[in-house]
């Protein structure tokens, strides 16, 4: 049986399958009693038939044509009963609610129709079909569901009597527990483990973390979820393995999202006739005329064209200049949802964002951070823009580690996983073999301070990033042409970029590349700082991207050298590094033009002056 087979049918629904198939054995069993027949095969002085005179049924001679009757009205009680399992674990694997108005007309639907087929084949299998035949068939099998039902209720008693005598004797010294049959000791031993547990969750915060982190790692590395447990997946307490509850116990909030969509992808939105020209200058006209902030083009160009080129983008700079408003109002602006994080000192590893599985409760930890990213996954048009506010006031590198290294592969592999589950575990709809995809509605924007309450941001944070600089607070203007908010989908903006890349009189020459090669293989033989196939990767989304927004390949240049290769150097302080930067500024001149490069020259003046 494949997996998705388990999915829809698990040993519950094979027990009530049996239990159905038993009662329909007994109704076959009764007809042949009750019939009356000449050529019946059993006495007409047996047991049933005589509680059936007691009880005043009439008297039938069914014949083979009743029996037949009879048996397919028990073969499709069990197709009835393997039907609505069917549904309602249908209804439940794709988030639908099983007792919704829908389903119950799906569930009668299912009844009427089974009645129909059992009750009308039967019919239609007679020799004589007369008002008299038809009622005394119908009759016939009246009776025999009736004999048969009590006949099943009885052996239930009679056998649910003698097991309960049984079990009860075996157990006569013992203490009862209606859960298990531990002894009292073990009860006791298991009460002080638990209140262990529970003293343990309170030391600093830092015990749910480990206890996280203790079920083995991921998709990319990082933890994988506490309780991730042994080979067959199953959450581990104490040593020992445990069924998992109903995914909504375990899972709430991704089961409420779930029902919220019950089950259905959110449909494509009817996005707005916008270029990425329009777009920026729109969005810059929205932010002055609407909420009064006042941002310059390059950096509102550099914010749209990034999206393209990574999905990290790092707004660093000085507080109160704008880096958290940026990306919320662009969330706002086209339609879309912004999710704020904002980062704790105490962060460590990726529970922190991914939450993790609590083995005492035997529940899965929801953050908000995941719960937007699973919802992202339903509206997979929607534009979800991540915002990991002060994200280096802990170290990057340590709890987005997961992101930044699989975000590098094709948008096929973005998926996390977030614990093992166990084989017959239903996870939510999204969450299929307990991993989380990330969906390429999905961006994610770290705000950074420099002050001394952070840390320094690695250079492999930088690689992989577009970092933007708010270095100063720009004077108030006033908005020129459209400023009102617009919709634009996922799949419009990607159309957008694509368009972009097309435009090859946008993209880099081979001249234009021989120039950037002049003062790249300069900064690598002086200040041994590479500039590898990632950032030339990057370089050659963004100038097609920027110019299509109103730029030029020139300035798209400066933000690179700015803060990608230069901004390397804070903190060296080696004799050749002055002389070094000079020449620099000269190459540019000579390169492109006196005064063309002016975000990566004033970066140089900085550094000259700590020097």
């Amino acid at each position: 049986m494949t997996k998705n087979n388990k999915q829809y049918f698990t040993r519950k629904n094979f027990i009530s399958f049996a239990l159905v198939a038993l009662f329909s054995i007994l109704m076959i069993f009764v007809a042949l009693c009750l019939d009356r027949s000449e050529s019946s095969i059993v006495s007409a002085k047996n047991p049933i038939a005589l509680m059936a005179d007691a009880m005043r049924f009439k008297q039938i001679s069914s014949g083979i044509f009743g029996l037949v009757c009879v048996a397919l009205v028990a073969i499709y009680c069990i197709i009835f009963t393997i039907a609505v399992v069917f549904e309602r674990r249908f209804a439940f694997v794709n988030g639908k609610k099983m007792y919704s108005w829908r389903m119950w007309l799906i569930y009668i639907a299912t009844f009427i129709g089974c009645l129909a087929l059992s009750l009308g084949l039967g019919l239609l299998i007679q020799p004589r079909i007369t008002a008299e035949n038809v009622l005394n068939h119908l009759i016939f099998v009246g009776e025999c569901l009736a004999i048969a039902l009590m006949l099943y209720v009885m052996l239930a008693l009679m056998i649910g009597s003698i097991v309960m005598l049984v079990v009860n004797f075996r157990k006569v010294n013992e203490p009862f527990d209606f859960f298990d049959d531990a002894s009292l000791e073990d009860i006791l031993a298991e009460n002080e483990e638990k209140d262990a547990v529970v003293a343990e969750s309170f030391d600093g915060g830092e015990a749910a973390s480990a206890s996280a982190s203790s079920g083995g790692e991921g998709t990319g590395g990082g933890s994988g979820g506490g309780g991730g447990g042994g080979g067959n997946g199953s959450a581990t307490v104490s040593g020992g393995t445990v069924e998992l509850e109903a995914r909504e116990i375990v899972f709430p909030a991704l089961s409420s999202v779930d029902a919220r969509y019950e089950g259905f992808d959110a449909e494509l939105l009817e996005s707005s006739d916008v270029t990425l020209f329009t777009l920026a200058e729109g969005f810059r006209n929205y932010l002055a005329e609407t909420e009064k902030l006042y941002f310059d083009r390059e950096t509102i160009r550099m914010f749209i064209s990034g999206l393209n080129a990574s999905r990290f983008i790092l707004l660093e700079g000085l507080s109160g200049t704008g880096k958290s408003s940026l990306p919320r109002y662009f969330a706002k602006y086209v339609g879309g949802t912004a999710t704020f994080i904002p980062v704790q000192a105490t962060w460590r590893d990726r529970t922190n964002l991914l939450g993790y599985f609590n083995d005492f409760s035997k529940t899965y930890n929801e953050t908000d951070f995941l719960t937007a990213l699973y919802e992202a996954n339903y509206d997979g048009d929607r534009i979800n823009v991540f915002v990991l506010d002060e994200l280096n006031i802990s170290r990057v590198e340590y709890y987005f580690a997961d992101f930044l290294s699989v975000l590098e592969y094709p948008s096929s592999e973005w998926k996390l996983r977030l614990m093992q589950l166990p084989a017959d575990f239903l996870p939510p709809v999204k969450l299929e073999d307990g991993i989380i995809r990330i969906p390429e509605n999905c961006y994610f924007v770290g705000t950074a301070n420099k002050d001394d309450s952070t840390f320094t941001i690695a250079d492999k944070v930088y690689d992989r990033a577009i970092p933007i600089e708010f270095d100063n607070r720009n004077d108030a203007f006033e908005a020129e042409g459209p400023s009102e908010p617009i919709v634009l989908g996922a799949a419009a903006l990607h159309s957008l970029f694509d368009a972009a890349l097309q435009e090859t009189e946008n993209r880099l020459t081979k001249g234009d590349i021989d120039k950037l090669s002049r003062i790249t293989d300069y900064i690598y033989d002086t200040f041994d700082i590479a500039f590898g196939n990632r950032v030339l990767n990057q370089i050659e989304a963004l100038v097609p991207t920027y110019i299509a927004c109103g730029g030029t390949k020139e300035e798209v240049l400066d933000f690179i050298f700015a803060r990608k290769i230069l901004a390397k150097l804070e903190g060296r302080f080696e004799d050749y590094i002055k002389d070094g930067l000079k020449h620099v500024v000269e190459l540019f001149d000579s390169t492109y033009g006196e005064g063309v490069f002016k975000r990566s020259e004033k970066v140089i003046r900085n550094l000259l002056k700590k020097l």
